[in-house]
């Protein structure tokens, strides 16, 4: 009984934890380019009553042996980067990203962060930046006077300087992807950096090597969908109640077993 109460311990923590990532991804229904997340169990390790083909009594070869699990416990959060549904905002430097790829942002500290939230600002320099004021890399300005900014499919950011009629070039947009985006580290305000799981920024231009487009006056939105999350969240209330009934079971038992000697 007491191994039960410690096994049932592991799961209403796993539960918890289960539910912590449901209301996280619910928390960010409309966070722009947010990717919902998925928690991974394992079981915990087996105590072996009985080898499997270990020899009874009478000679006998056991078909199976005796195993008692311990649990479980949490194997990894694995991020989902499904394309989020893109929705027009008639913004011109919203711009979303229709495919794989991930835009650099260059920190304060020098390091660049990846995000594929293209809801960018100009700075009070016209410097391209994003909600947090970082600024978009290689990075991209208006330049004083400028006007009517277009970025095209490929990445190519134009505008129409006073007098000229013609179009003019005023920056090109690059991406990056990367073997496994799961491996990505999140750092908050829809910003990763890569790690070793993750592998090494592969540099492309928009549209090339299997790099997603870029589609001016779009914002991508989030993936998280309520129906399953909320589907989830009963799941876990459920397991978690009938795990708590094993813990109440238990201890239930070991009183009737202590009263024996009475």
């Amino acid at each position: 009984m007491i191994r039960a109460m410690y096994t049932a311990a592991t799961g209403m923590e796993a539960q918890q934890l289960y539910m912590d990532n449901i209301s996280h991804n619910l928390s960010n229904v409309n966070t722009n380019s947010f990717k919902r997340s998925r928690v991974e169990f394992l079981d915990l390790l087996y105590q072996t009553l009985k080898e499997p083909g270990s020899r009874n009594f009478e000679g006998g070869m056991a078909p199976s042996g005796i195993e008692v699990g311990l649990g479980v416990k949490l194997a990894t959060t694995h991020r989902s980067f499904e394309q989020g549904s893109l929705n027009l905002t008639n913004n011109p430097l919203d711009w979303a990203i229709a495919g794989e790829g991930f835009y650099q942002i260059e920190l304060p500290d020098g390091a660049t962060a990846y995000t594929r939230d293209g809801s960018f600002k100009l700075s009070a320099d016209g410097m391209v930046v994003n909600s947090s004021g970082h600024p978009l890399y290689p990075q991209i300005s208006m330049p004083e006077g400028g006007q009517q900014l277009e970025i095209s499919a490929d990445g190519q950011v134009t505008v129409v300087m006073p007098g000229e009629a013609d179009k003019t070039e005023i920056g090109q947009v690059e991406m990056v992807r990367f073997v496994n985006e799961g491996g990505l580290k999140s750092l908050g305000g829809n910003l990763y950096v890569a790690t070793e799981a993750s592998g090494n920024p592969m540099v492309e231009f928009p549209g090339e090597n299997g790099t997603g487009m870029i589609q001016q006056n779009y914002v991508e939105a989030s993936n998280v969908q309520i129906v399953e999350e909320m589907v989830n969240m009963i799941t876990a209330q459920r397991a978690f109640e009938i795990v708590s009934k094993s813990i109440q079971v238990s201890e239930e038992m070991l009183q009737v077993a202590s009263n024996l000697k009475r």
